[in-house]
């Protein structure tokens, strides 16, 4: 199912950090994340969740490249994706499920925001193309994602907010590796773009 709006994504940068805050709300998106979890330790991001995060993830996105993308239905900012080099996110190291498949060049989708009006309506798979598109642009030869593969409705919508296999799967991605039962390490070779 896709939605029907007027679907547009701009990466996040300072002049969009209003539109983040609006569609993130007070909480961050989740429990005071700000889309630092991967970005640092656990005992940083336990000890800096809420406005800590909050300074930390703009210092983020005053940085070069944008660290993700938002998606706008006209001006209504409805949804995020996160990606970067996976060297921003050393989470990713450090993690037994997630780390590192090899040594390649990587691009890293570690994160997805829906607005609740928008969700389960196809806005994830659009945003994947963004962001494979987005990357691109960065000369990105690859593209990887770290989803919950899960059965239909067994895991509720904000405990997914590193996105689910099916989605990536629509958007071209095949899975390389797998170290869990229901995390599978999603990647999509590019193509460089046409200038």
């Amino acid at each position: 199912m896709t939605s029907r709006v007027d679907f547009e994504c701009q990466p996040l940068t300072l002049s969009r950090w209003d539109d983040l805050e609006a569609l993130f709300g007070a909480k961050g998106a989740c429990g005071g994340c700000w889309c630092m979890y991967w970005r640092v330790t656990h005992a940083a991001f336990e000890a800096q969740k809420g406005a800590p995060n909050k300074r930390a993830f703009k210092r983020v996105v005053g940085s070069a490249p944008p660290p993700g993308l938002i998606a706008y239905d006209g001006d209504e900012p409805i949804g995020w994706i996160a990606l970067a080099p996976r060297d921003d996110y050393p989470r990713l190291s450090r993690s037994r499920v997630l780390k590192p498949v090899d040594d390649q060049d990587v691009w890293s989708i570690t994160c997805f925001f829906v607005a609740k009006g928008h969700r389960r309506s196809g806005i994830s798979v659009r945003l994947l193309k963004a962001a494979v598109d987005h990357a691109r642009s960065f000369g990105a030869r690859l593209v990887e994602g770290y989803p919950i593969d899960r059965k239909d409705g067994d895991s509720p919508d904000p405990f997914v907010y590193t996105g689910i296999a099916s989605a990536f799967l629509r958007a071209g991605f095949r899975e390389v590796a797998r170290r869990s039962p229901t995390r599978p390490i999603m990647r999509r070779t590019l193509r460089p773009s046409r200038r």
